[in-house]
């Protein structure tokens, strides 16, 4: 009982990041472009009722340095990032009377990802941008993740998943008047870590889709619901299944405004609609965001 429960405390830190709600993934942008993101979020909460914890509670800060670069792809617009982030972890809950904790910080996993528009979003000029006006968008990427984040072997908790992922995703964004409406599917496969605690640890498909509604308001400024839902996951210990599936919704909502020409900021927040394993946390964050344009 004490593995089992202590395994969904450790499964419920490397779900967060599968929880994301990303707007407007799939837009154009002027080619040639280059964006730089620094930002920082909080997340806190616990493990749903089926776990054996009680009165869990966990909480995650992090940061992120980000970079972007739009391009030009067979006439297509495409975007290519890469994300740094690092966060620190705090975690508490009590099990048969004796409190479980853990307590660490360090650099998290590395992602990159290309995002490639292949219809509705011709590649474009900064100088000719003006002149373009968005009807339907349909877009794809594949991101991946390095393990190069902070895990000791000999402990249960880790800011690192200490395996590599590759998520494949599409999605369709939709303009009318002053709304977007958007919707993208995902899968994200992982290999196998072979150093959990002396064991391998392997955890299966995790399939997700998001919607979004966002408005438009004056230039530069725009506001938007979200929802998602994923399942999947099943983890797999030294060939035991461990019924960890997720069956897990969020939701959420992100403010964006200018600051200047170059400079913007963007808001979120998203809270957990219902969760059968893995975490439902309460996350809120804030990202600077500043592009230019070079000539390579």
């Amino acid at each position: 009982m004490l593995q089992k429960a202590l395994l969904f405390f450790y499964f419920s830190l490397l779900t967060l990041h599968a929880q994301s709600l990303e707007p407007r993934l799939y837009t154009n942008v002027p080619t040639d472009l280059n964006f730089v993101v620094l930002g920082a979020s909080h997340s806190e909460g616990a493990l749903p009722s089926n776990s054996a914890l009680i009165d869990p509670k966990l909480n995650i800060n992090t940061t992120v340095f980000a970079y972007a670069r739009s391009l030009n792809i067979a006439g297509h617009s495409a975007k290519l990032d890469l994300v740094i982030p690092a966060g620190c972890i705090d975690g508490t809950a009590t099990l048969s009377g004796n409190k479980v904790s853990r307590d660490v910080c360090g650099l998290a996993d590395i992602k990159t990802r290309l995002a490639f528009n292949i219809f509705g979003a011709p590649a474009t000029s900064l100088k000719n941008f003006s002149s373009y006006e968005q009807d339907t968008i349909l877009g794809m990427s594949l991101q991946v993740t390095l393990p190069t984040g902070q895990y000791d072997k000999s402990k249960l908790v880790n800011i690192s998943a200490n395996r590599w992922a590759l998520k494949l995703g599409t999605g369709v964004s939709k303009k009318i008047n002053s709304f977007l409406f958007e919707v993208a599917l995902d899968a994200e496969y992982y290999t196998q870590n072979n150093d959990f605690l002396g064991q391998t640890r392997q955890q299966d498909i995790i399939y997700s889709s998001q919607i979004h509604l966002i408005y438009l308001l004056q230039k530069g400024v725009w506001f938007g619901v979200d929802a998602n839902y994923y399942i999947g996951g099943e983890n797999t210990q030294n060939d035991v299944k461990l019924g960890d599936a997720l069956d897990n919704s969020r939701y959420g909502a992100t403010f964006s405004f200018p600051l200047s020409r170059t400079n913007s900021i963007k808001i979120t927040a998203s809270s957990g609609i219902f969760a059968r394993a893995g975490s439902n946390f309460d996350t809120i964050g804030v990202f600077w965001q500043y592009h230019f344009v070079d000539n390579f």
